[in-house]
């Protein structure tokens, strides 16, 4: 039975910010809708934003075909979470358990900022579980915050805390694994990470400096860049958008396309959607990030979709970022 969290459309047209819905296979989902007409689809399962759409329906973010939406799987494409590990970068499974956990709907989260006039969003809670500490024995309390600005920015706050009680400090890595939809992969490029220093994961992470004007892509790329700036733009091309990519407390920036070749043999990917997705990743991987007891992390992401006619430097992260 579908419940609503915010008040459906009454008698007076009063607008729907957030509801509650299911999704596939019978899981739980929350719906954000903002007031001109952008839209966010968010999974309880993975606590994963599987949609962003624009005022005029289109997606923003790539879903495969081939998605699967059976726990314990994960699901290929949205934006998972990996904490608290990226990758194989440690001795847990494949970008960390949080993206397997289902996650917890605050009922009464804590209003916006008073300079944000947003009410389309939630706030989802991951804390430590007896399964995970078979692995990773810390107790924590993660809180995620999803948002549509108001003008359809989708924004993504993290605060992560160490609640360990004895005494000890832990230690993770972490990223937004953003899957954006493009038109056609060899049709887009990527600005603002020329000229910087990158760790290319194709070449056991052997340390490189970019060399182009800016990004494109003719085979795989699997690269993390460090030390980025706090502004990236992806250009598609074909359809005449810019993806502006702010993000804060979150220094590198992943970069990863599997081509042709990868994506046959990955089996929730279909053979030729590498074409739709490209993958920039706000995250902190070269450099883990450690916690004592009581300590708090965040990590910021907001991302804009905006035609290529647009100004990007009106984009300025220090005024759009909200201080959540």
């Amino acid at each position: 039975m579908r419940r609503e969290i915010r008040e459906e459309r009454d008698m007076s047209q009063k607008p729907v910010y957030v509801k509650q819905s299911i999704g596939v296979n019978g899981l739980e989902k929350i719906i954000l809708k903002e007031v001109r007409g952008f839209s966010a689809e968010v999974y309880l399962y993975g606590g994963q934003v599987t949609s962003w759409k624009n005022e005029r329906g289109e997606e923003l973010l790539f879903v495969s075909s081939k998605a699967n939406f059976n726990p314990p799987k994960s699901i290929r494409g949205g934006i998972p979470i990996c904490f608290p590990q990226f990758s194989n970068l440690g001795s847990l499974d494949h970008h960390g358990f949080a993206r397997n956990k289902l996650w917890t709907l605050d009922p009464n989260p804590p209003p916006f900022p008073t300079n944000s006039t947003s009410r389309a969003f939630i706030d989802l809670i991951l804390k430590n579980s007896e399964d995970d500490s078979k692995n990773w024995p810390h107790r924590y309390e993660f809180r995620l915050r999803i948002a549509l600005g108001p003008t359809g920015d989708l924004m993504m706050t993290s605060r992560i805390r160490n609640t360990n009680k004895d005494g000890k400090s832990f230690t993770f890595t972490f990223a937004y694994h953003t899957y954006l939809y493009v038109t056609d992969i060899s049709e887009v490029r990527i600005e603002g990470l020329e000229t910087l220093d990158y760790l290319d994961n194709l070449k056991n992470r052997q340390r490189f400096t970019e060399q182009g004007d800016a990004i494109t892509f003719e085979s795989e790329v699997d690269k993390v860049y460090v030390s980025t700036p706090t502004k990236i733009a992806i250009i598609d091309h074909e359809r005449k958008r810019i993806f502006e990519v702010r993000k804060d407390g979150l220094p590198d920036a992943v970069v990863w396309n599997p081509w042709d070749k990868k994506a046959k043999t990955i089996s929730d990917l279909g053979d030729d959607e590498y074409k739709h997705m490209l993958c920039v990743q706000s995250a902190c991987v070269e450099k883990a990030i450690t916690l004592k007891p009581g300590e708090e992390w965040k990590g910021r992401q907001e991302i804009s979709a905006v035609p290529s006619s647009y100004c990007s430097g009106q984009l300025d992260p220090r005024k759009v970022l909200f201080q959540y």
